[in-house]
């Protein structure tokens, strides 16, 4: 049996995702390479440590956005990375929750937070905008706060003076890595547990 053979008897296995989303686990970040892996594209990273753990990639432009299809937790969902420019993330989140008639109940939000050290989640069922731009412009767009969300610590700016723009937009450093790894790979369990029903277990595993 030869490589090729062995990868499409893999691919046969896998199961196959059918009929529309149950939920949508939409990551926040800029679109484009300059801004990749960067501190205000975690949410983005999140949402490709799910997509490598499942299996897929997040390549299929709609609704604004780089999404894929993927079973979680035993749910049907949309992965969904807006490239729209965080300012406008509720635009494309909108967009996919009128498509497929989901209320904000059936969405998850991972985005980043530099009121946590790196490394750091915090995870809530709602909540506030906290300051940060993408989640206004969802909140504003979806006229609800109801939706669940998972925060990634991507640190403090270095003085209170450091732009605010240069510092979420600025790379991690090296010896930061370690400590995001793993935060990224704790976001996508933690994504998985929250459309399986248990974000308490979530919440009590992660925060």
């Amino acid at each position: 049996m030869s490589i090729f053979d062995i990868f499409a008897k893999l691919d046969a296995q896998k199961p196959a995702v059918s009929g529309p989303p149950d939920h949508i686990i939409a990551g926040l970040g800029n679109p484009g390479t300059q801004y990749e892996d960067t501190r205000h594209n975690a949410g983005f990273m999140a949402v490709d440590v799910i997509a490598e753990k499942t299996g897929v990639q997040v390549k299929k432009l709609k609704f604004k956005s780089l999404t894929a299809d993927v079973m979680l937790g035993g749910r049907r969902c949309l992965l969904l990375k807006p490239t729209t420019f965080m300012n406008n993330s509720g635009e494309a989140i909108t967009e996919a929750l009128d498509y497929y008639r989901l209320t904000p109940a059936e969405l998850t939000v991972i985005y980043d937070d530099i009121a946590l050290d790196v490394g750091k989640l915090r995870i809530r069922q709602k909540g506030s905008d906290g300051g940060h731009n993408g989640m206004k412009s969802i909140i504003y767009l979806t006229g609800s706060d109801a939706f669940s969300r998972i925060r990634i610590g991507v640190g403090a700016k270095p003085h209170k003076d450091y732009p605010l723009a240069d510092w979420v937009l600025s790379h991690f450093k090296k010896e930061e890595g370690e400590k995001l790894e793993a935060a990224l790979k704790s976001a996508a369990e933690a994504a998985e547990l929250i459309v399986s029903g248990k974000i308490n277990e979530a919440m009590n595993k992660f925060n």
